[in-house]
């Protein structure tokens, strides 16, 4: 499933129209016999109101409306607008040519259902005035039970970035018109959505590159088959570097992830006085001590060990130091496989090698996956976090294309990137908003890798997987009680589920 920003979608738009000659009154019919299925659906008896703007998304509200009340069903339109687009304002006069009802003000007595029509993914800013007021009345209908349903997106959201400024529509489904829109999945638009679901109705894109919405059947395509004809060697050797005295679990968790996910060998790499924390814990895992000391100092010898394996993920629980920095450094410099650079690693870069980072990322002769939260990712790259949550999918997209490095963005919904494609995935819930939730997810990375899998592809499925364990920990347990641990026991669960929507 494609995710299209504003002006992809208006491309889209313009695309079928102009190009391919699909009156626009044609897709507004559609839009509106969707939503009008919808509504049905989600209020089979009661009154209905579709509550209409005055840009094509209300057009299609009008649409809605008078099909509705065709089919004999209780409808009224709530119109708020200062103008009107043509299309608009035609479908409004024939809903009103029939008879229909159009009030401008919102019923609150027996109300089913709301259709939220009032604005689409064009908009931008702070509802202001009575467009803050209705919505604020929606809202405060929708805590009384009665259901919401918006159109292409709850109004109030942004459409590129799914934030807002002040009030927002909160709906119990959203029904996206052509395709799924990113702000209906970033930033508050995933808690303002509800349930999502796309309108098919006709829109040809023009181009075949749009990010893309991360799901079983299209993880399972990309997860290898595992042959029988295998033993240790053939799904490669994985090296998780990290801990310290004061994060001695961090390491440790994300050696335990690559063991669920594949790697023929996991060694786990620590300093010499947390190493014997990890004897026999975990019989399954190789130990090796990196220097003396509580904390990981750089060693050009030992860290030579570490260039003969297929990957590696560095940096959880390290500490920000400047020796920290200089084995990053190291291996972006000398090592020839897949390179994942988490937590610590990637904010010892940016404290310590801030100048030198863009002529490291051209110099490196490994695959790099970096997993920064949001924070992170404004300290490696400079910009500020309200630009990149102001940005969408766009910032880090550039980063990646510009470094020729994938990034992984964790954030309640995860964007992975490399610059050319990129990916959506949604999957994972409140619980995984803990410590060790990172470092489980670099573990999963470094293990796919080992595998054989590409680094974009590796941190595609670990992000989806590493969700989907979260959710089925959370059909047994809390999202309030749900640990790091409790996803590295569902991981077995999880890729079971990717496996068997295949062909195996």
């Amino acid at each position: 499933m494609y995710i299209l920003t504003n002006a992809e979608m208006r491309e889209a738009d313009e695309h079928t129209i102009k190009n391919l000659g699909v009156p626009s009154l044609e897709l507004m019919e559609r839009a509106g016999d969707y939503l009008a299925a919808e509504a049905e659906k989600l209020a089979p008896s009661g009154r209905i109101v579709c509550v209409c703007g005055g840009g094509n998304n209300g057009g299609d509200g009008f649409v809605c409306a008078r099909l509705l009340m065709q089919r004999g069903k209780d409808v009224t339109a709530v119109f708020f607008a200062e103008k009107s687009s043509m299309d608009c304002r035609i479908n409004q006069g024939l809903f009103a040519a029939l008879g229909g009802v159009i009030e401008e003000k919102l019923p609150t007595e027996n109300v089913a259902l709301i259709v939220d029509c009032l604005f689409g993914t064009g908009f931008k800013g702070a509802l202001e005035g009575e467009y803050a007021a209705v919505v604020e009345e929606m809202n405060a209908l929708k805590k009384q039970g009665v259901k919401v349903l918006s159109a292409d997106i709850p109004s109030g959201i942004n459409g590129d970035n799914g934030l807002k400024q002040g009030v927002a529509v909160t709906a119990d489904e959203t029904l996206c018109i052509g395709e799924m829109k990113a702000g209906a999945l970033l930033g508050e638009g995933i808690d303002h959505a509800g349930v999502l679901k796309c309108a098919d109705i006709g829109i040809t894109l023009p181009k075949t590159s749009y990010a893309t919405l991360l799901e079983t059947a299209e993880v399972a395509k990309i997860l290898p088959i595992r042959k029988r004809n295998s033993h240790k060697g053939t799904f490669g050797r994985a090296a998780i570097v990290g801990g310290s005295e004061q994060y001695t679990g961090a390491a440790y968790l994300s050696a335990l992830a690559c063991l669920r996910s594949g790697a023929g060998y996991t060694t786990l790499f620590v300093p010499k006085n947390i190493l014997s924390f990890y004897i026999l814990k975990s019989p399954e895992i190789l130990l090796k001590s990196l220097n003396d000391g509580g904390m990981v100092e750089f060693n050009e010898e030992v860290f030579k060990e570490l260039l003969a394996y297929d990957s590696i993920a560095y940096g959880m629980g390290m500490g920000v130091s400047e020796e920290t920095a200089k084995g990053a450094a190291f291996l972006l410099s000398c090592y020839e496989g897949k390179l994942v650079l988490d937590a610590d690693g990637l904010n010892s870069l940016a404290a310590y090698k801030s100048a030198e980072i863009e002529a490291l990322f051209a110099k490196k002769k490994c695959d790099v996956v970096l997993t920064p939260h949001v924070k992170e990712f404004s300290r490696l790259s400079g910009t500020s976090v309200d630009d990149i949550l102001n940005g969408g999918m766009a910032l880090v997209q550039a980063f990646a294309e510009k470094h020729r490095v994938t990034v992984l963005l964790k954030n309640a919904v995860t964007v992975i990137t490399n610059g050319t494609q990129t990916s959506v995935n949604i999957r994972g819930n409140s619980g995984q908003a803990k410590g060790g939730s990172g470092d489980v997810l670099s573990g999963v990375i470094a293990g796919l890798c080992a595998v054989g899998v590409s680094a974009f592809n590796s941190a595609r499925i670990a992000a989806f997987a590493t969700g989907r364990a979260a959710e089925i920990a959370c059909e047994k347990s809390s999202e309030y009680s749900l640990t790091a641990t409790d996803v590295i026991s569902y991981l077995g669960a999880s890729f079971f589920e990717i496996e068997g929507a295949g062909t195996r």
